[in-house]
């Protein structure tokens, strides 16, 4: 596996990961209509071009992407993601280690979904902790977590 920036024409097939990716989260809430189903090529060139997107590829194939952004000395980590057949090997975790590199001084933030327990233990096994929870709705609570 090889981690690095991605280029602008990496985009498209990160999306298209992210929505497969992100099709086992929808399911936590019997819900296609979740923010990384929705986003469009536009959104994600925006992030691109106002922070980092690193991808992780095999051979000449993306099968995972993590995205962040820094502002006033936290770096906001999100968009982590993993193709379903690559998912419980460590690349997840090599992702979140390869995104904190390119920030320095920072308290890194992210957050994900009360329901999302494996998502909570990966970023727990990492060294986050939990700092806030917003609920959203009846269905829907994020847990914010940290580490400085």
């Amino acid at each position: 596996m090889d981690i690095r920036k991605a280029e602008l024409c990496d985009l498209k097939e990160i999306l298209d990961l992210q929505y497969l990716a992100y099709q086992s989260e929808a399911a936590l809430f019997n819900n296609k209509d979740i923010p990384p189903l929705k986003e469009t090529l536009e959104e994600l060139t925006e992030e691109f071009n106002n922070g980092i997107i690193l991808k992780m590829t095999d051979g000449d194939k993306i099968i995972g992407s993590v995205r962040a952004y820094e502002k006033r000395h936290v770096a906001y980590i999100g968009k982590l993601m993993v193709h379903p057949d690559y998912r419980n090997q460590g690349n997840g975790s090599m992702l979140i280690r390869a995104i904190e590199k390119f920030f320095f001084d920072c308290r890194y933030e992210l957050f994900t979904s009360t329901k999302s327990v494996d998502n909570i233990r990966l970023y727990e096994s990492l060294g986050y902790r939990r700092f806030k929870e917003e609920k959203i709705n009846d269905e829907l609570t994020f847990v914010y977590l940290a580490k400085d």
